[in-house]
């Protein structure tokens, strides 16, 4: 088998911003901030929804301002019909 036809594995630390939660895995991501942990170099690449956070897997349920959004998309359309 060819070694240069095949992307390299390298140790990742995936942070997740919400909870602090890292994931340890091997992945052939690379990011320009490097972290020693338990002797070995791992890449640290930072999200900001991951499984330990996302409602989805969490079963937390969020609430969505929707009646601010239509009031803003109903007044920014009122300004472009009067212009015209």
């Amino acid at each position: 088998m060819k070694t240069e036809g095949h992307p390299a594995l390298n140790n990742v630390c995936f942070l997740d911003i919400g909870t602090g939660k890292k994931f340890l895995t091997k992945s052939t991501m690379k990011s320009a901030r490097t972290e020693k942990i338990d002797g070995q170099d791992y890449f640290v690449v930072v999200r900001d929804v991951t499984m330990d956070s996302h409602p989805a897997y969490t079963g937390e349920k969020r609430l969505v301002d929707t009646a601010g959004r239509v009031e803003k998309f109903t007044t920014k359309f009122k300004r472009a019909t009067k212009v015209k």
